[in-house]
């Protein structure tokens, strides 16, 4: 009797050992990594844009030497979240979203895009644009009272940046973020368009009066005939702001870490860049979390009161 109960112990024993060196080497390491995962912003993950982003998850695929896919996120929370939980490896975030994600999720930055590979046109700037039918709205100081479509409310050039112009050009109203994105209180309404494009749309269409939109992003609309010049006023360009990286979770393993900064810093795929990124010239250089230190002091100092 006591023989049997000792061969169960030892079978147990021994089913416990081999689990631990099949899966984690018993010395805490990790499994291997099998599949990488992407995630885009709302405005980079279209439908139109669907066989460029294909084209990077198929080259980085097989640099990798493992499956490479897409989650496709919603909103810009929606990717936060998605690095934070580890349901995605990878994404392509606005500065502002990345600054919340680095906070929230440690995560790492691998490459900003820039025009012509060259780190001094690293940059792009925020627009607020208005229907040309407007004619009583030329300009920042003609906006309070108006309809207003900002993006999101983790965007930069669609929230984060307007809103400290706003701010700046009506000090007298002393407004908070809080304040600003109220119906009524400054602007007779506010929404949140979810994406760039669809703040651009609601603005030729009519239904609303303003709205802020990324430079970079309105002339590739622009461009590609999705949008006609002749129905888009600009009324206000902020000052530059550090463009768009590409970012890594931080607790992948060392050698696909390196592997995948090495593809993005020398991918030159001109259809990608040009479906995804808006323009056939651009291309992604090495940057740090300082290249975003103004980004994440701008954004404290407008969200100290909440």
């Amino acid at each position: 009797m006591k023989s049997r109960k000792l061969f169960k112990v030892c079978a147990l024993l021994m089913l416990a050992i081999l689990s631990c060196l099949s899966f984690t080497g018993c010395g805490g390491s990790k499994a291997e990594q099998k599949k990488f995962v992407i995630t885009y912003l709302p405005n980079e993950s279209t439908d139109k844009n669907a066989d460029a982003r294909k084209g990077m998850a198929t080259d980085l695929s097989k640099a990798l030497g493992m499956e490479v896919t897409e989650l496709i996120s919603n909103d810009y929370n929606a990717v936060i979240e998605a690095m934070r939980t580890g349901k995605a490896d990878m994404a392509y975030f606005g500065p502002l979203s990345f600054c919340l994600a680095y906070d929230r999720a440690g995560v790492e930055p691998i490459g900003m895009i820039a025009k012509n590979k060259d780190k001094k046109n690293a940059t792009y700037k925020s627009v607020l644009i208005t229907n040309s039918k407007n004619s009583d709205i030329n300009g920042i100081q003609d906006i309070k009272g108006k309809t207003m479509a900002f993006v999101d409310p983790n965007s930069t050039s669609g929230n984060l940046i307007p809103s400290a112009a706003i701010m700046k050009a009506f000090p007298n109203e002393k407004l908070s973020m809080d304040e600003l994105h109220t119906n009524g209180k400054f602007f007779q309404a506010v929404s949140f368009s979810g994406k760039h494009q669809a703040g651009l749309a609601a603005v030729v269409k009519g239904d609303v009066q303003v709205a802020p939109i990324s430079d970079a992003i309105l002339a590739a609309e622009l461009d590609a005939g999705r949008a006609d010049k002749n129905d888009v006023k600009v009324i206000f360009a902020s000052d530059p702001i550090p463009s768009e990286p590409m970012a890594i979770r931080k607790d992948l393993p060392a050698d696909v870490k390196e592997k995948v900064k090495q593809f993005v810093l020398s991918y030159d795929n001109a259809a990608y860049y040009k479906g995804v990124m808006g323009a056939e010239d651009k291309r992604f250089v090495e940057c740090s979390i300082d290249d975003y230190k103004g980004i994440i002091e701008l954004n404290k100092a407008l969200n100290s009161s909440k």
